[in-house]
């Protein structure tokens, strides 16, 4: 794997969106509220987000002749867990409970039976011009732990969790997105190079479809590029071959 200083990440900014489950990732992360994301509204400092796990434990199974032939994993769940700090009616739900009615004199009554926010989700992160975002299609949304409201000179807060939900027959719960330059060309050489500058070599001969080479026409004797996973691919004219050319 190679040193990529692009994918690294330190927060700058972030917000955290709901929509209707089955909601697409929206085109422009920076603008999800055109795809009609809405913002859940302001959120911990410090408490940025965490990711907690509960299941996954590893069984060793083995017959008479190899007492560790295999290892079977049980099914992870995770949780995704950030404190919202906006006491509005929308908020407290997420909170309290979905069926957390609106009482007569305005206020929001605390449900006997909480039933938890199901919705779509997303959280996107801005670091300078790398945009790191979760997204889960489907998810449900409730209180990760008690509310305190401790002193006087901080924000109070409602701690959420999200745990995200298989949607249909998605091999997925949540999806993520990778950070660094995407390689989109690729230019002949000895070695050759990737385009835009600074951009990441594709990680094997596989992940080279979609990348355009230059020139089009097949590469000359020994012309190369190096992929990530440290073999050499080379373009002959209507298709990417593993090796020089």
């Amino acid at each position: 794997m190679p040193l990529i200083d692009q994918a690294t990440l330190t927060v700058g900014a972030g917000n955290y969106y709901t929509n209707v489950v089955g909601s697409e990732l929206p085109a422009d992360l920076l603008n999800p509220e055109v795809g009609g994301w809405s913002n859940v509204g302001h959120t911990s400092l410090e408490d940025i987000l965490s990711i907690s796990s509960e299941g996954g434990e590893a069984t060793v199974l083995g017959t008479l002749q190899n007492r560790t032939l295999r290892t079977k994993y049980s099914a992870r769940t995770e949780t995704l867990a950030f404190t919202l700090q906006q006491f509005d009616a929308n908020g407290l739900r997420l909170f309290y409970g979905a069926n957390a009615p609106t009482l007569a004199n305005g206020m929001i009554g605390v449900p006997n039976n909480p039933v938890p926010t199901e919705a779509a989700f997303l959280a996107v992160f801005v670091d300078g011009e790398n945009v790191f975002a979760f997204w889960a299609p489907k998810a449900e949304i409730y209180r990760a732990d008690d509310m305190s409201l401790a002193d006087t000179e901080s924000l109070a807060g409602l701690p959420l969790g999200v745990k995200p939900l298989q949607l249909g027959a998605n091999a997925y719960t949540y999806a993520v997105t990778p950070l660094g330059i995407v390689a989109t060309g690729a230019t002949a050489g000895i070695p050759g190079t990737f385009t835009p500058a600074g951009a990441y070599a594709p990680v094997n001969l596989a992940a080279m479809t979609g990348v355009t080479a230059s020139p089009t026409t097949a590469w000359t004797t020994g012309q190369y590029v190096t992929l990530s996973d440290g073999t050499k691919a080379h373009w002959d004219s209507d298709s990417w071959e593993s090796g020089p050319a």
